[in-house]
């Protein structure tokens, strides 16, 4: 687990390249959509001491060209996850040998206020949730 219920460590970001083709490759992987933040997510065996969700977070250079307005939306989208991941960890608790990974994909090319964007990826967080319980 991280350091603070309300850190997003580095054992929670999503890295492994076997894992990211695994989550895009069309698999078992379901996705959901709450306008503007698309979530691409699986169940995998965990072996290890990992945490129960590790993420990644995309905004393609289609969307916005400059590299300013990407980081930004990623910012966004990293806190936006952060302040609400405890309504998934919950929802995962019971089920220790298993974890999730989770893509959050930006989908326009419109920069959205921080609040929207937080109760989107709430919004998506707990429809997950829900699915798990």
């Amino acid at each position: 687990m991280s350091d603070t219920p309300l850190s997003f460590g580095k054992k929670e970001h999503l890295v492994s390249k076997k894992l990211m083709e695994m989550l895009f490759s069309g698999g078992t992987a379901k996705s959901m959509v709450v306008y503007p933040v698309r979530m691409v997510y699986m169940m995998v065996d965990n072996p290890e001491a990992e945490p129960p969700v590790q993420v990644m977070v995309s905004v393609s250079k289609r969307y916005f060209k400059h590299a300013v307005k990407r980081n930004r939306v990623k910012r966004q989208l990293r806190e936006a996850y952060r302040s609400n991941k405890q309504v998934l960890w919950q929802a995962l608790q019971p089920v220790p040998q298993k974890r999730m990974v989770m893509a959050l994909i930006w989908m326009t090319n419109e920069l959205k206020p921080t609040p929207q964007v937080t109760h989107c990826v709430r919004v998506l967080l707990e429809r997950l949730a829900a699915q798990q319980a």
